[in-house]
């Protein structure tokens, strides 16, 4: 299988910014132990904290198996991300590694939900991989 991981906002600092809720590795050892994981399938991994690029790559998601979204902060209220996954066939899952749920109010609430195949999170890295599995199904 063919899936596209797509880390929005502020991700990049995964392994360094508030270790509690993200703990101490890196993106790229995520993506690591992630590519480890599906190893005989094909894994794209892309990070952006500019909406626009996240759209694109979204857009780009078209001849994947499955796009797995975390788009940080931009869940929240980005109507373009959202208006991007909805312009494409693949499906897409959202993810988050923190149960957001017990974070703040306005974390609450997602823009992208209702437009996704569904919604992992709580999880820390092992979100990524439970969402990417369910596209096994």
């Amino acid at each position: 299988m063919k899936f596209l991981f797509i880390n929005g906002v502020n991700l990049n600092m995964t392994g360094t910014r508030e270790k509690s809720v993200y703990g101490e590795r890196s993106l790229e050892e995520i993506n690591s132990e992630i590519s480890a994981y599906f190893k005989n399938d094909e894994c794209t991994f892309f990070q952006s904290n500019i909406e626009g690029e996240i759209c694109s790559a979204i857009q780009r998601g078209n001849g994947y198996d499955g796009v797995i979204l975390n788009a940080g902060a931009f869940t929240h209220y980005s109507i373009a991300i959202r208006d991007a996954i909805s312009s494409i066939d693949t499906p897409v899952i959202e993810v988050h590694m923190s149960n957001v749920h017990a974070r703040e109010d306005f974390r609450h609430t997602s823009v992208l939900s209702a437009v996704c195949r569904g919604v992992v999170l709580g999880f820390g890295k092992n979100s990524y991989i439970l969402a990417a599995e369910s596209f096994k199904l």
